[in-house]
């Protein structure tokens, strides 16, 4: 089968690898769709610190079970499949941290998502990571599950509430699926911040009611001048760019949070005034990743049709044109979300 392999800085190859074999448990899955993460983009461009598995907005078509599977699945199942999945007892499972478990970062599927073909292990199954796809989701809108349900887990960390006043900066595509979420959970007004006029326009369409481009005025005076001098009740930083918490955490209100979501590549500082910090009481609250909890309420989301999301995809590219697709999703700049097909 065919598979996609980092071979350098910025290079991939669409490979020839062995269909994975099942031990007991496991599933087959073929690969039907595959959305281009940021962290993938990361890892082409030789700037994550995580292993260089490529693809896990993944969804597919159950292939073939191995002996004694765990619940009801059948060959022919329309699935999304999860790539990690949490221990559920050990001391960070117990206190609801269940991405910083030890095993969770431990478990994936086989190679990887960019693949014909991948593997889903016991564990990941018998925890609940494959999930069966109602018939008004097609494969393409179930690559967006897995961004839906970090975003969810992210609002969630810094409870967000009703008529808050939220900054987002970034408007890529988790940027822009936040933006959603805050619009139907009922979120005050939203202003967008993105250098890219496409992206922008889509944060407008998604229900970002200001607009700013930073390359062309101050973030910090429209977001004052928009809030009566307060600041925002929260901001977003949806891109990985360690100097962009400052920004954000200069535009939340006193007692305000900053959600650092982006992921910033490993060894990136950033400098913000202790004292000014304390003074003002802002939280700095990262959130990484997210488990089958919330992408069950994110398959929930898309099956119950409340935000219109597939218009996000806006390039499609085949499993030979691999490279191509994530440097598409490298540049940014017209792309909003990229998906890969067989």
């Amino acid at each position: 089968m065919k598979a996609v392999f980092i071979r350098g800085r910025g290079l991939v190859e669409v490979g020839e690898t062995p269909v994975p074999n099942l031990s007991v448990g496991d599933v087959l899955v073929k690969m039907e769709a595959c959305g281009i993460c940021g962290t993938d983009v990361e890892k082409f461009l030789g700037v994550h610190l995580t292993p260089p598995k490529l693809g896990h907005e993944v969804s597919g078509v159950v292939e073939k079970i191995g002996s004694n599977v765990v619940g009801d699945l059948q060959i022919g199942d329309r699935v999304f499949v999860h790539h990690h999945v949490p221990c559920y007892t050990c001391h960070y499972c117990r206190r609801g941290d269940h991405t910083m478990c030890d095993t969770f970062s431990k478990t994936n599927i086989d190679p990887c998502g960019l693949a014909e073909y991948f593997r889903v292990p016991k564990y990941n199954v018998e925890r609940g990571a494959v999930l069966k796809l109602p018939n008004n989701v097609d494969f393409d809108e179930a690559t967006l599950i897995e961004p839906m349900a970090c975003c969810l887990r992210a609002l969630g960390k810094v409870k967000a509430e009703k008529g808050d006043d939220v900054l987002i900066i970034g408007a890529g595509p988790t940027g822009l699926l936040i933006t959603g979420l805050l619009r139907l959970f009922g979120a005050g007004l939203i202003i967008s911040s993105e250098v890219s006029e496409r992206r922008l326009e889509a944060a407008g369409r998604m229900g970002a009611q200001i607009l700013v481009n930073p390359s062309k005025e101050s973030l910090l005076d429209r977001v004052y001048e928009a809030t009566d001098g307060r600041g925002v009740d929260l901001a977003v930083v949806a891109v990985g760019a360690g100097k962009l918490i400052e920004t954000a955490a200069n535009c939340v209100r006193k007692g305000g949070k900053v959600l650092m979501f982006g992921a910033p590549p490993g060894g990136e500082l950033f400098t913000y005034e202790a004292g000014k910090l304390f003074i003002r009481e802002v939280s700095l609250i990262p959130s990484y990743s997210t488990t089958e909890i919330e992408t069950n309420i994110a398959l929930k989301l898309l099956e119950s049709k409340q935000l219109d999301l597939r218009w996000l995809i806006s390039h499609r590219f085949k499993l030979s044109q691999a490279s191509e697709a994530l440097k598409m999703a490298a540049e940014g700049r017209e792309a909003l979300k990229v998906v890969v097909n067989p």
